[in-house]
């Protein structure tokens, strides 16, 4: 038997493994944000971070009386412009952005689809890469290059095997989560292949 596909088995996750999943996806991206921001001196790399904190908060202690939306307020003027800037760098900080209020908006309205679709951006930033990569070194890129590019396998790889760490871990515990975000950062590099 095959094992079903990534965006299948996160969908057969229960609410909270996937909103700690998403987070843990978030981990790997944000870094991109911050090497743009260092890049262009736009955006605050501290404020999508401490955003990002809040949220894990949250899915410790959904009781808790975080106010997400004003987190949104602070982190969409963050949010860079894809025509102010003039390099690949802007995508994948868009994305990290993109990805972190789509956090927030899933925990507020309590919707689990939010959390896929991060898996997805997390997997659209490194098809993109890829493609800028292969462009500059005059390869035409089409969908099975990208898809059979190491970076895109170890992309599904490094999904699969969180998704396994959610599955085993049982219950969210502030311990479990711990270990997961260790376990999204454990290579030292962000999605697209950059040291952390």
């Amino acid at each position: 038997m095959t094992k079903a596909n990534n965006f299948q088995r996160i969908r057969e996750l229960n609410y909270l493994q996937q909103a700690v999943l998403a987070a843990a996806l978030i981990e790997r991206m944000l870094p991109n944000y911050g090497l743009f921001s260092e890049a262009t001196g736009f955006g605050d790399e501290t404020t999508l971070r401490s955003a990002l904190n809040v949220c894990w908060e949250k899915i410790l202690l959904p009781k808790s009386k975080i106010d997400l939306e004003k987190q949104i307020e602070k982190i969409e003027p963050n949010v860079p412009e894809l025509a102010d800037f003039d390099m690949f760098g802007t995508y994948p900080a868009i994305d990290a952005a993109t990805a972190l209020l789509g956090l927030m908006h899933g925990l507020i309205a309590q919707n689990d689809s939010e959390f896929v679709s991060i898996s997805k951006i997390s997997q659209a930033t490194v098809a993109r890469f890829i493609e800028y990569q292969l462009t500059v070194e005059g390869v035409v890129a089409d969908n099975k290059t990208v898809r059979e590019h190491p970076l895109m396998q170890y992309e599904i790889e490094v999904l699969s095997e969180m998704i396994d760490f959610v599955e085993q871990m049982g219950r969210v515990t502030s311990q479990s989560v711990k270990e997961l975000k260790q376990h999204a950062i454990a290579d030292g590099q962000t999605n697209i292949g950059l040291a952390l």
